[in-house]
């Protein structure tokens, strides 16, 4: 007779393996054993002896260590002996019954160092005979009972399929996915259970899928657990958890995640838990528990940083006022702002006081309320007005901006913002040489006396926005959505009619057991339509180039450019050279960005986790910015001689505000140089990287002939907190 082995799993099974094969050590006591130089296991075939050694507690010591988030791994006679039972047990879990630790070595290395070595003999996989399922069969009886198409998804794509190798933590999945299917049913006592039997002679396994439904619920009351003497009122509460738990409708999962979600988008509680009560068997009714905490209703928050890039630098603190609860009803007013120092091109330049350099105050201050359940539950009504000094590559200016609307949020991942905004600005062309940005290139219809031109906007925007990313910060799941409309002037009045359209798609996926190499891919794109083929103004125009867009350029720097006054080279008194015609000797020709009517902005990356903390990145930028729109008759050409790309790699230290990110990309040396209004500028022959290397050693004016992107460098460094997208 074969040797039969039954193997039973019930819910504390896995959790216990799972604990096992995972299990890591800690010490504060500093270790006594060798140092760990290198852990080699031989035999793998089936089985990845990278998963092996995730999975006991020896491992060599990284290249690394020497870092400050490395450290050196040392020996343990114990751990080691343990480690040896654990991978006889990984690979049991993993389907391979009769395989065995052969051998292993701990070969000194020195005094204080040792290598190990571990030989396998993996054997033969066990494969799934047949899966056999019991206990869905009372699901088609009675009033309540699901549809047929009901049924059948809950046997659907389980992971668990007939000819493949059983494995304990997919058995363990197919399990969990099938009572949370059920449960997403109203089946909310459901038990998925069963057991595997392995024939080891034949290496064949028998899968029994044990389902017991019980009764279907419906969503009873809602009940409120909070603080001793709370400022909510608990029908505010109940009226958001209602957005997604509906009495009378069948119980779900699904359903309490919404209700948990909504309730914490309320912004005044420190913790939020959305439970089902005990079931009521006789009216087959199951009541919603909502626990909830609420966090201070005042706060105060105070930090500072700094931009570095090679066309601005800043230095900025920050500060923010927040009252949740404002006069009553939940209302919110806060108070921001922001207060820094900005320099063009960067502080060094600034302090030689360099030719084109530029130097200023800058800050913002914003104050905006929010009128939450404004008519209606889903509905809250904002306004915000802004004050702001900026100081930019092509011009410095003051703004004032009014902003009102109603943003309707029906789903924690949807929401509609229509607005209505005024913007009002004084804007002054970045001077050099006595000479400054002309007014026609910010979009100004007239200047005074100071150089100087005032600029009205008036329009109305509508945002859509679908958020499913799993982690807005760090995501490795999920994807967003995001749409924009402007319509400017007309009936809105302002001195400026237009249409600006800017939608926004981004992708996440992530591969492997630990999530470990995520996918991310963005495509960006937005265009400007002036009426009548007329001026556009320079704050509503697209921008490109930057940590957060085209790295292939820094910030803002991919954008149609006007030049400033030319450098030319002298010598050591100061005269200007000439060259053998008599004419000057250009040393340099800066321009700066005026930005552009069309934007198209694509994305891919890998980003892969070296250590809990550590982040390395390869990705591949596109991008362009045109002067026309996107679409009509001049519409730039997509992947044409404007279109720009870059490839790049960088690297990621995981913080608690978001991951520090360096990234180096270099431009692919595709396309023309960048669009620049005057037709006699002098493109440099050769861009260097990162400010090496520049040279004006030809007189070409050809856009065509010149290097892609010039006269930008194409190599660029970025250096932020937060990822790319």
């Amino acid at each position: 007779m074969a040797d039969v082995r039954l193997l039973r799993f019930r819910s504390a099974v896995p959790l216990a393996l799972t604990v096992l094969l995972t299990a890591c050590a800690t010490t504060s006591n500093q270790p006594t054993g060798p140092k760990v130089k290198s852990l080699d296991i031989e035999g793998t075939k089936k089985v990845d002896d990278g998963d092996i050694k995730d999975r006991i507690l020896t491992s060599s010591t990284p290249w690394y260590a020497f870092w400050p988030f490395g450290k050196a791994h040392y020996f343990d006679t114990n751990a080691w002996q343990a480690d040896l039972r654990r991978i006889e047990r990984f690979y049991q879990a993993e389907g391979f019954y009769q395989a065995q630790v052969e051998s292993n070595e701990v070969i000194p290395d020195g005094d204080k160092a040792v290598r190990l070595k571990v030989v396998v003999n993996e054997g033969a996989p066990t494969l799934i005979d047949r899966i056999e399922t019991h206990g869905l069969e009372s699901l088609g009886q009675g009033p309540d009972h699901p549809s047929q198409r009901e049924r059948e998804r809950i046997l659907e794509e389980l992971p668990v399929k007939t000819g493949d190798v059983f494995r304990e933590e997919t058995w363990a999945t197919t399990k969990d996915l099938v009572l949370q299917r059920l449960k997403d049913l109203g089946y909310a006592e459901a038990e998925v259970g069963g057991e595997v039997r392995v024939d080891v002679a034949t290496q064949k396994a028998v899968v029994d899928l044990q389902i017991a439904p019980g009764l279907r619920y419906r969503f009873g009351n809602i009940f409120i657990a909070t603080d001793a003497n709370p400022q909510v009122p608990p029908r505010r509460i109940i009226e958001q958890a209602q957005g997604a738990v509906i009495k009378g409708a069948y119980f779900s999962e699904a359903a309490l995640a919404e209700a948990q979600a909504r309730v914490f988008r309320m912004g005044v509680f420190g913790a939020v838990k959305v439970n089902r009560g005990a079931p009521d068997r006789q009216n087959a009714t199951v009541p919603v528990v909502v626990d909830v905490r609420e966090s201070p209703f005042h706060s105060i928050k105070l930090g500072g940083g700094i931009g570095v890039d090679a066309a601005r630098q800043e230095g900025r603190i920050l500060g923010e006022w927040s009252n949740r609860n404002f006069r009553g009803g939940l209302r919110r007013l806060t108070l921001r702002g922001r207060l820094g120092y900005a320099f063009i091109p960067n502080v060094l330049a600034s302090l030689r006081d360099d030719e084109g350099s530029d130097e200023d105050p800058v800050f913002t201050f914003t104050t905006e309320f929010e009128q939450p359940r404004f008519l209606f539950r889903d509905v809250a009504l904002q306004a915000s007005v802004t004050a702001e000094k900026g100081l930019q590559q092509a011009y410095s200016f003051y703004g004032g901006y009014l902003k009102t609307g109603i943003i309707w949020t029906p789903h924690p991942s949807f929401s509609v913002f229509p607005s209505y905004n005024l913007q009002l600005y004084r804007l002054k062309g970045q001077v050099s040489l006595e000479e400054g940005v002309p007014p026609i290139t910010l979009g100004c219809e007239n200047t005074n006396e100071k150089n100087t031109c005032d600029q009205a906007l008036s329009f109305l925007e509508i945002a859509f926005a679908w958020d499913r990313r799993d982690d807005r910060t760090e995501p490795r799941d999920g994807y967003y959505v995001g749409f924009s409309i402007q319509k400017g002037g007309g009936p809105f009045f302002g001195q400026y009619q237009y249409v600006r359209l800017l939608p926004d798609l981004r992708y996440y996926h992530s591969l492997g057991d630990k999530k470990d190499l995520t996918l991310a891919v963005k495509l960006r794109a937005g265009t400007l339509d002036p009426a009548g083929g007329g001026q556009s103004s320079i704050v509503t125009r697209f921008f490109s180039g930057g940590a957060t867009a085209m790295r292939g350029f820094n910030g803002q720097r991919l954008s149609p450019m006007t030049p400033l006054a030319p450098t030319y080279k002298k010598d050591d008194d100061g005269n200007i050279l000439l060259d053998a015609s008599g004419n000057p000797i250009l040393d340099s020709w800066d321009t700066v960005p005026v930005g552009g009517n069309s934007l198209f902005e694509t994305s891919v990356e890998l980003r892969y986790m070296l250590t809990d903390s550590l982040m390395v990145a390869i990705f591949y930028d596109s991008g362009l910015v045109g002067t026309e729109a996107l679409f009509g008759k001049n519409a730039p050409k997509l992947f044409g001689p404007e279109h720009y790309h870059a490839l790049g790699a960088g690297l990621r230290y995981l913080t608690v505000v978001g991951p520090i990110r360096l990234d180096i990309a270099r431009r692919l040396n595709i396309g023309r140089g960048l669009p620049v209004s005057d037709p006699g500028y002098i493109y440099p022959s050769s861009g260097g990287c990162l400010g090496f290397g520049r040279k004006f050693d030809k007189t070409s004016t050809s856009a065509e002939a010149a290097f892609a992107g010039a006269p930008e460098g194409l190599c660029a460094v970025h250096i932020s907190i937060g990822e790319a997208f």
